[in-house]
């Protein structure tokens, strides 16, 4: 038996996500130090999918709204050692290299704000995410005019001068 599902993600508003594959029940400790040491009064929440033992669903957060966020999109998924974070007031460029260097984190599957649908496989063991869909299609090759709007975006949103 295998079966192919897209499951899509309720992302709240304004929240960023990071999404990916972990090996052990310390994966929410880790993250939670991930997430705090990396940007001052960020607000998340991270879920863990355990895939032995119990099989809970393991979370954290210094937000009540972003934990049950990231509650609901690791039951939504229900995939083993799948891990979802869901933050504001920060961006996944500001915590990705802490999160990937905990040392039971394994894949990280995307980072965004986009609409994000997760493609699961299902077997008689259980669930895997075989990848994720992080937002849309390209629609044709940047122009001067489009660098020009990048470049200030980098600045409004202070990462460039």
């Amino acid at each position: 038996m295998l079966n192919f599902d897209v499951v899509k993600l309720a992302i709240p508003k304004d929240a960023n996500i990071v999404l990916g594959q972990s090996h052990f029940i310390k994966t929410v400790e880790d993250i939670y130090e991930a997430m705090v040491n990396s940007a001052p009064n960020i607000k998340f929440g991270v879920a863990f999918c355990e895939a032995s033992g119990p099989c809970l669903i393991r979370h954290d957060g210094t937000d009540d709204e972003m934990r049950d966020a990231a509650v609901e999109i690791a039951k939504s998924v229900a995939a083993g050692h799948f891990f979802a974070v869901v933050m504001r007031e920060a961006y996944p460029i500001n915590v990705l290299r802490s999160i990937h260097a905990a040392p039971e984190v394994c894949t990280i599957y995307c980072a965004t704000a986009n609409p994000v649908e997760v493609i699961v496989a299902t077997t008689e063991q259980g669930r895997g995410v075989m990848g994720v869909i992080d937002g849309h299609a390209p629609k044709g090759v940047e122009q001067a005019e489009h660098a020009e709007q990048r470049r200030g975006f980098l600045r409004m949103i202070g990462y460039k001068r």
